[in-house]
């Protein structure tokens, strides 16, 4: 079975703990484990850096892309990131639900991109739920953020210092807070001018 059509399977759906899918799931997992392990363990340049994010996605990536380390993902197969992104210390990625970060996108130290649920059903808890992760083009995470299943940061906009995002972030906005809201929509300096002449 492909990443791909994995993903697909699991998409919004239960994903029940006695289940083939969830036991393919933990094979992809082990199987990325002692490579990420590997990766956190002393010095690797940029070059190193992205081979091992590589061999832990199974994507090519841009030589644009800076992941610094330590990184942290519990699955690694579900991410998917565009070019001259940049991923600061410490930032972890629970990405089996899926998690895509296009180009321009810069994510601040500690923080976390979160696509799986347990389910609410207490028969079922050890089950999962996955909803995917889109941070758009030129966004900027700030520290410490934490990103919610489900959640679509749109272009542009600018995540504060230790909010939690719940519901999709319009694009050209700055949110804030727990969970963020919407404090101010963003101009560019061109269209600041712009309003200084009228």
């Amino acid at each position: 079975m492909t990443e791909a059509s994995l993903l697909e399977q699991i998409s919004n759906k239960e994903i029940l703990a006695d289940s083939e899918l969830f036991k393919e799931i933990h094979r992809i997992k082990h199987q990325n484990e002692g490579v990420i392990a590997e990766m956190n363990t002393g010095y690797h340049d940029a070059v190193e850096t992205l081979q091992y994010f590589e061999a832990i996605t199974g994507k090519k990536l841009d030589s644009t892309v800076t992941v610094s380390l330590p990184f942290y993902t519990d699955f690694g197969a579900h991410i998917m990131l565009g070019k001259n992104v940049f991923i600061n210390q410490n930032v972890t990625f629970v990405d089996l639900g899926g998690i895509v970060i296009e180009e321009d996108v810069l994510i601040g130290p500690m923080s976390r991109l979160i696509t799986v649920n347990h389910l609410l059903d207490p028969q079922k808890r050890r089950g999962l739920l996955t909803k995917p992760i889109t941070i758009k083009k030129n966004a900027w995470i700030g520290a410490n953020v934490t990103i919610l299943p489900g959640v679509t940061i749109g272009k542009d906009s600018v995540i504060a210092a230790d909010s939690t995002v719940t519901t999709d972030i319009p694009e050209g906005v700055i949110a804030a807070g727990t969970p963020a809201r919407v404090i101010k929509q963003l101009i560019s300096d061109e269209e600041e001018k712009n309003e200084d002449f009228k």
